[in-house]
């Protein structure tokens, strides 16, 4: 006897990727009506049965109102009998305000962490399944019974970076913050790492003072978890030019381009 397939339900921002998912994995896609109210609110309503089903919900916080269908949806899945509930949750979206540097300051990161912390938990348990965060302490803000996992999308990152380097070329980073995880995937494709120093010159920019490594004649791909408005990346990559660099190339895992 097959055993029931996974079923994967996806918030309306996420329904794309969600089609890819079951169709790459063989996973039943799990069936929402939605529709709006007039002054706003939203109806759902699960038309795909979970009972005693592992159930994987999968959606990005890239906004509040995701954040909260994520919220409602999985309450539901819950209710109505998952036997198993999986958050996948490729995107993060609060990793700007994951830690106060002063006093009064709201941690919204922990805050949301602690609301999809509250959803009540399926027969064998509830997980959170997030992707190259931001800031590697967000996993200890989920709480209870939810547990987290932290994925990191190396091998996606190291074949992207050999795609666009060639055989020989520097992986470098946009500033000193993300070192330490450059220079690990550096030594996973055995080619040498580049870093970028940065002196803060009022309170709204910076400028680069130095760049670590040769990078003369060389291609340079530089590797960022996130780009919002691209200003460190374009920073960096002037750095990497001005010292002589060949031509450049970025790989990121979040493209945000607000």
């Amino acid at each position: 006897m097959n055993p029931t397939p996974l079923v994967v339900f996806s918030t309306r921002s996420y329904s794309e990727m969600g089609k890819d998912v079951c169709r790459l994995g063989s996973f039943e896609a799990g069936e929402i009506e939605t529709k709006t109210f007039p002054d706003g609110e939203r109806y759902q309503r699960l038309l795909t049965s979970v009972i005693g089903r592992d159930v994987v919900l999968l959606g990005g916080t890239i906004a509040d109102e995701d954040t909260l269908e994520i919220f409602d949806l999985a309450c539901a899945l819950v209710k109505h009998g998952a036997h198993t509930l999986s958050l996948f949750i490729p995107y993060f979206g609060y990793s700007t305000m994951e830690r106060a540097t002063r006093a009064g300051e709201v941690i919204t990161a922990k805050a949301r962490a602690r609301l999809l912390s509250s959803i009540p938990a399926a027969a064998s348990g509830n997980r959170v399944v997030l992707l190259d965060l931001h800031s590697e302490g967000i996993p200890q803000y989920f709480e209870g019974a939810l547990r987290p996992v932290h994925l990191y999308a190396k091998p996606i990152v190291l074949a992207a970076a050999h795609r666009l380097g060639g055989r020989e070329f520097v992986l470098g980073c946009t500033d000193a913050g993300r070192a330490k995880w450059v220079e690990s995937l550096a030594n996973d494709l055995g080619v040498p790492a580049a870093f970028v120093f940065k002196r803060r010159r009022d309170a709204e920019s910076t400028e680069v003072t130095a760049v670590s490594a040769q990078v003369a004649g060389k291609p340079v791909v530089v590797y960022d978890d996130m780009i919002r408005t691209g200003g460190s990346l374009l920073s960096a990559a002037r750095a990497y030019l001005d010292a002589g660099a060949r031509e450049i190339s970025a790989v990121a895992t979040h493209g945000l381009f607000p």
